[in-house]
């Protein structure tokens, strides 16, 4: 097994090959001049079984493309099997033709993977879990839930509930609530643009109840800080925000810090910068489910012992 890392999240890298018990393998990455991406191998990787750990976290396509040249690189010094491990897989979100004439970009990002190389993805918690089937390769898709379930377990809430905060959410928020033994309630929303998030109505009881209010990802904070909003008109009393993906674009640092939100809980699926830090923002490691899941891949064992 060689494990290596592109430049998007060598922390987390580092944490998931420690945890293995092994060092980063040594791969040179620069830019010339003209931002052009290079890449060499700085060890034999023939015959060995290869994984690639890079986010395609903010600047997105740089993160992308240097994936690209890395996986090509690969190929061509005839590793046995390659395995892109994607913490954040973007593009997600353009998984459908929601309009005439739009690309279905998702789609693009599988078939351009599996030509650049990759002969497996292992990725987490992915906006649209359809997006596994775009892709005629194997995918391993990993969920935070267990990691973020057993933070709130720690903290022993009494009168909790779970809040979907749009109806999009639901699945994730239902099984947040079985775990955390509690009720699951859902706020109805409706959007007035493409970054405007208006609450309209909710559906389950919040009154004097502690809330968690889980998703996939948080981008602008438009959603999770209007439904924060709502859910204190209606009784709640603390609210607990929860991502798996910390992309955190657009001011939403500064809008969570105004809402009445405790804690925001992410992982490090997507490494945070100063500015996005902040005291609300609680970070959890994913690093141990990578590096189990990469076990078990290379050893052709059962990864679905890690969802629970």
């Amino acid at each position: 097994m060689k494990i290596f890392s592109g430049t998007a999240n060598l922390i987390l890298a580092k944490e998931v090959a420690k945890y293995l018990g092994r060092k980063l393998s040594d791969i040179s990455i620069k830019r010339f001049p003209d931002c052009e991406i290079w890449v060499k191998i700085n060890e034999n990787v023939r015959g060995k079984d290869v994984f690639i750990i890079q986010s395609t976290s903010n600047p997105v396509n740089e993160h992308i493309m240097e994936l690209f040249i890395m996986l090509d690189a690969f190929k061509r010094a005839s590793a046995r099997r390659i395995t892109a491990v994607l913490p954040f897989y973007s593009y997600a979100r353009q998984d459908r033709k929601d309009q005439p004439r739009v690309a279905v970009t998702a789609k693009l990002m599988a078939n351009l993977l599996t030509s650049a190389g990759a002969d497996r993805i292992l990725t987490m918690d992915l906006h649209a879990p359809q997006v596994q089937g775009f892709f005629d390769i194997p995918v391993d898709h990993l969920l935070a839930e267990p990691v973020i379930t057993k933070y709130f377990l720690k903290k022993k809430i009494k009168n909790l509930a779970v809040v979907a905060t749009d109806m999009g959410g639901v699945k994730i928020a239902r099984t947040f609530a079985q775990k955390l033994g509690c009720n699951l309630a859902i706020v109805d929303k409706r959007r007035s643009g493409p970054h405007e998030v208006k609450a309209m109505n909710l559906i389950g009881d919040v009154k004097d109840k502690d809330i968690v209010m889980p998703d996939d990802m948080i981008s602008t904070g438009g959603t999770m800080v209007e439904a924060a909003y709502f859910l204190k008109e209606k009784g709640a009393r603390e609210i607990y925000a929860c991502c798996t993906h910390p992309i955190l674009c657009g001011g939403a640092v500064e809008k969570l810090n105004k809402a009445p939100v405790r804690e925001v809980i992410v992982t490090n699926t997507i490494p945070l910068s100063k500015e996005q830090m902040s005291d609300k923002i609680k970070i959890l490691s994913i690093a141990p489910l990578f590096a189990e899941a990469i076990k078990s891949i290379h050893n052709e064992t059962s990864i679905s012992r890690l969802f629970n």
